[in-house]
């Protein structure tokens, strides 16, 4: 080991290493490209640092002592540690490498979500994915408290301290149960139901998300929905009550995904609004992994997966 009191520079480990794998000096310099006579004074001054030989001059070029065997170990040792600390540092400034935290409501994942985590896996296969399925409340909440990096969730939502960006479009689709009268349509109008039981995703707080959409687009048909049950956050919750015979829901066309006996899903010929996916993330300094996963997200990610029809 080197002595605590050793002022050894990296470089004089480096010439050292260098002259041991040639056994000469002369070699080592030409390696180098620096000229003998200073190679042989940097020799020197380790040795003088360490207060023993090193390397024995003889005709037959450099030759090890056993502290210089013990030191050819040792300092390869240390040059390797030094190259890894180094490569992973620039690594981890770079974003090629870290830990991302992103809560998502569960519907991201149906279609939006996975094209996107498997690009980003793709492309930083050294970066730790810590993925919570959360409200999109206690998402906008995590990211205020730094517990999550990103957040993903339906729009419309703004907030000044975050930067909120749409990343995927999907249409929307009338849920009906197997047995209503519109079933046997591929293609249905949305005031056709005006007079059918609603329901209805939650509004968290001042997140009116898929709420709004849905809301909008009855009233765009000429109605306001007739509502049997409200703040119902799961897509999956909505499209198990339809199933029940419990009444219709509007949803996202990812939810055809949802093969729930006893339901099924037509599309809307008279409804042009669309369920905005977004990423959001803190304003202010960007981390360098959250900016590898914002290339990804922000310009243009692979489609969402394809609905089955």
């Amino acid at each position: 080991m080197l002595r605590r009191t050793a002022e050894v520079e990296l470089r004089h480990l480096r010439y050292f290493v260098t002259i041991a794998e040639e056994q000469s000096l002369t070699r080592a310099a030409a390696r180098l490209h620096i000229a003998q006579p200073p190679l042989s004074a940097q020799l020197r001054k380790l040795e003088t640092e360490l207060g023993t030989t090193l390397v024995n001059r003889t005709a037959r070029g450099a030759q090890l002592t056993e502290a210089g065997r013990v030191l050819l170990d040792e300092a390869r040792r240390i040059l390797h540690e030094v190259e890894q600390a180094t490569r992973m540092t620039r690594e981890v400034g770079s974003g090629l490498v870290g830990r991302l935290a992103l809560g998502f409501i569960p519907s991201a994942s149906n279609a939006v979500l996975p094209p996107i985590l498997r690009q980003f896996k793709s492309e930083y296969p050294d970066i730790t994915l810590h993925l919570q399925e959360m409200r999109p409340d206690e998402i906008v909440d995590r990211l205020h408290d730094r517990r999550i990096d990103a957040g993903m969730f339906y729009l419309p939502f703004e907030d000044p301290s975050l930067h909120v960006r749409a990343v995927a479009e999907e249409s929307l689709v009338l849920a009906l149960p197997a047995t209503h009268r519109l079933a046997d349509r591929d293609r249905v109008r949305l005031d056709e139901v005006s007079d059918e039981p609603f329901i209805l995703p939650a509004r968290h707080g001042s997140m009116p998300g898929l709420y709004a959409i849905v809301v909008e687009a009855c009233e765009r048909a000429g109605f306001t929905p007739r509502v049997v049950q409200r703040d119902v956050w799961l897509m999956q919750t909505i499209v198990g009550l339809v199933a029940g015979g419990m009444g219709v829901a509007v949803v996202p066309a990812s939810m055809r995904r949802v093969h729930r006996a006893g339901a099924v899903f037509r599309s809307l010929s008279d409804v042009t609004e669309q369920a905005q996916t977004a990423v959001s993330w803190r304003r202010g300094s960007t981390p360098p992994v959250l900016r590898s996963f914002l290339d990804i997200v922000t310009a243009g990610p692979p489609a969402p997966d394809a609905d089955p029809e």
